[in-house]
């Protein structure tokens, strides 16, 4: 499996998994330009994207989902609920509705688990390819503790880490937004993600990207600085995190 974070962060989130017969894009934020050209950097022709998953439906989220499909065709798997909500593309043809948590692909497996966040039916991600997996989990208040089993050791985790507290709580958000963010259906912060990432980093981790960050509530060093105090204190030596950015591409890693 080839993962690489397109973009990550409050604008706009992209995703792009790559498995032996699969190449997928999580989520569609920004602009289809912006997509194209990242995809042809990294040698992914777009046409070759045959699958999108959704993980729900704010704008930096789905800006990009429209304008895509449109020139690809390309199927979109998502929930429902979410398809009954988003009009815009009520009449695409290619769209796939899947009920229940578990989409099953010849090769590939994805879990969409529920995440708690205040949009419609919102998912979060797990791709297993063999004895490989990636983890996607942003944009949730929470992980639901009947995950946890699910979630523990796998190969890669790209994993919220929105806000520190402090900055947020001192910050320039007005109260209302303040409250929602650090609400069970708002987004995880750096310290909330270290305490995650060490109920669920195992001896076959190999790599944590952080997500999400805030511009104005967050920053990556203190994201790592957090992240890294919390898996130490819990006696978790692990050492390969990084902080995914909101308008530069990450490396192609291998999983």
């Amino acid at each position: 499996m080839k993962v690489c974070v397109i973009a990550s962060g409050s604008k706009a989130n992209v995703t792009y998994i790559e498995t032996t017969n699969h190449k997928i894009l999580l989520d569609m934020g920004k602009n289809k330009t912006y997509i194209v050209n990242a995809l042809k950097s990294i040698g992914v022709n777009p046409k070759d994207i045959d699958l999108i998953l959704i993980s729900h439906l704010h704008n930096d989220h789905i800006s990009a989902l429209e304008s895509f499909i449109k020139t690809y065709k390309t199927t979109v798997y998502m929930p429902l609920k979410m398809f009954q909500a988003l009009e815009s593309i009520k009449d695409y043809p290619h769209i796939k509705i899947y009920d229940g948590e578990e989409i099953i692909l010849d090769d590939i497996k994805i879990y969409a688990i529920k995440s708690s966040h205040d949009a419609i039916d919102s998912r979060n991600f797990i791709i297993e390819e063999g004895d490989k997996s990636v983890v996607q989990i942003t944009d949730t208040g929470y992980i639901k503790s009947k995950y946890f089993k699910l979630l523990k050791n796998r190969d890669m985790y790209l994993l919220e880490s929105n806000h520190d507290i402090e900055l947020l709580t001192h910050g320039p958000y007005p109260e209302w937004l303040k409250k929602r963010i650090l609400s069970d259906e708002g987004h995880l912060s750096n310290q909330s993600a270290g305490f995650y990432l060490s109920k669920l980093i195992g001896d076959k981790t190999k790599k944590v990207m952080l997500m999400h960050l805030s511009e104005t509530n967050n920053n990556p060093k203190v994201a790592l600085k957090t992240v890294k105090e919390s898996l130490k204190e819990n006696e978790i030596n692990f050492k390969n995190i990084e902080c995914a950015s909101q308008d530069i591409i990450s490396e192609v890693m291998n999983v």
